[in-house]
Order: C-alpha cells, then sequence, then structure tokens
C-alpha cells in the first residue's frame, strides 16, 4: 500500500514534545502557534485532520511510577492522560486563533473542558471541516498514546497515519549515539516488528501491519515538513506492509 498523494483525512500525532522548546519541558506557546499554523494551513486547503497528543511534555505516566514508588502505576497512566488534555486545550485555543474551527474530544468524561469521543460525532465534525483533537489517549491505562493513534486511523477511516517526531525518521540506530546509523525511506510492518526499532510501541505498529494502515514518521521541527506530509508528499520514513 503507497502513501495517497494527497490524502483526504489523516490522524495526525504529535508528541509532547511539539508543545515545547527543544530540550525543554512544559508549554511554549511558540511552539504551539507554530504548530497551530501550519495544521490550520493544511485544513483550509481542504484536508480532514485529527491530531491525537502525547503528554510528555508535561508527564509521561511510566517514567513517573519509575521516580515514585508511592504512586500506582495505573494511577500515573491517568495522570500521563490528563496531561494530554492540557496540550489539547493549548492547542484548540491555538488553531482558533490561526482562524479554523477545531472540537476537543476526550476518551473519558471531562465535560466541562471538552466532548466525549464518539466515532460518529467525530466523523461528522470532519465533514464539516472541523480539526478535532483527540485526547486522553484510549481511555484506559497501560495503552499508550501511539496506539491510540492507531485506533483512531482505523476507526476513522483516515488515508495514513502521520506521526511527528524530532528526528527525521526511522534509523538503524540511534543516530544521536551511533553516526553510522542509517536512515530508512520505507520499511515494512513486519521489519519494524523484528528489528524491534523503538519509533513506535509495538502494538500500535502490529494493529496497523493488520490493517494495511500505512504510517509516515517525520521531523516536525524540519521547516515545512509539518504542511508537506499533510499535503501527502513523501518525507521521512514510510511505513507499509
Amino acid at each position: 500500500m503507497s502513501l495517497p498523494s494527497k490524502p483526504r483525512r489523516v490522524v495526525l500525532k504529535v508528541s509532547g514534545e511539539c508543545f515545547c522548546a527543544p530540550n525543554e519541558r512544559g508549554i511554549s506557546m511558540d511552539s504551539v502557534m507554530h504548530l497551530a499554523g501550519q495544521v490550520a494551513q493544511s485544513a483550509k486547503e481542504g484536508i480532514q485532520i485529527a491530531i491525537v497528543m502525547g503528554g510528555g511534555n508535561i508527564l509521561r505516566g511510566g517514567q513517573f511510577k519509575a521516580t515514585n514508588a508511592a504512586i500506582l502505576e495505573s494511577t500515573a497512566h491517568y495522570m500521563g492522560m490528563l496531561a494530554t488534555v492540557i496540550n489539547g486545550l493549548a492547542l484548540q485555543d491555538a488553531i482558533e486563533l490561526a482562524g479554523h474551527p477545531t472540537r476537543l474530544m476526550t476518551a473519558f468524561d471531562m465535560g466541562a473542558v471538552a466532548e466525549p469521543y464518539f466515532r460518529r460525532r467525530a466523523v461528522r465534525h470532519l465533514e464539516k471541516g472541523r480539526i478535532i483533537l483527540l485526547a486522553g489517549g484510549t481511555g484506559s491505562p497501560f495503552v499508550t498514546t501511539d496506539t491510540a493513534a492507531a485506533q483512531r486511523s482505523l476507526e476513522l477511516g483516515a488515508e495514513v497515519l502521520l506521526k511527528a517526531t524530532k528526528v527525521d525518521g526511522v534509523y538503524s540506530d540511534d543516530p544521536e549515539k551511533n553516526p553510522q546509523a542509517v536512515l530508512y525511506s520505507e520499511l515494512t510492518y513486519e521489519a519494524v516488528q523484528q528489528q524491534r526499532l523503538r519509533i513506535m510501541d509495538q502494538e500500535s505498529i502490529a494493529k496497523c501491519g493488520e490493517h494495511d494502515m500505512p504510517v509516515m514518521i517525520f521531523n516536525f521541527r524540519t521547516p515545512g515538513n509539518l504542511e508537506r506530509a499533510l499535503r501527502g508528499e513523501r518525507i521521512g520514513t514510510l511505513i507499509t506492509k
């Protein structure tokens, strides 16, 4: 399966790193506005966009549990899910300031700030041209936001799952530690699993592979890359069958 030349509907997975300055934590509204402007422009060109947010700029559940013995692991994961809602609220305001309507939807009830996620309602928002922001992962602990992005891609009938990262794509090894690491332009789902390449968790890759959902990994910090990816241009690494 190849990447559509101009996808009609995409799911964009943005990590928490998209919400802060390089090597920092928290929320930088300059970074959020930069992200929002590119997404809004692409939506104005007719691309239906659903965004799944990570929350690592605020708190990663697994890492928090590892350094805090008093916290149950399930509690730490719920805390991480709440971090994605905080990011979603910031991105929602930024996109609307950039001139495009949005809906923030959560996988668990937070009626004061967001709509509950229902697939049919989410599809209707996309059809009306709204950017939907999907927070809270899948609503369950022990499930990554990568897996949530794969799940929503399949539920919403997306043509491609785009993952924005801080590296240029999938490498044979950590390029920061190994200068000889090779950047792959294409990979199969099977190769990612067999080589245990850690660009996404194994469950999310398996889910995409089972249903032939193409995944493109790219560097969101490279100027213009996000808009290029949303328009269907081949950049970074494409994972297909």
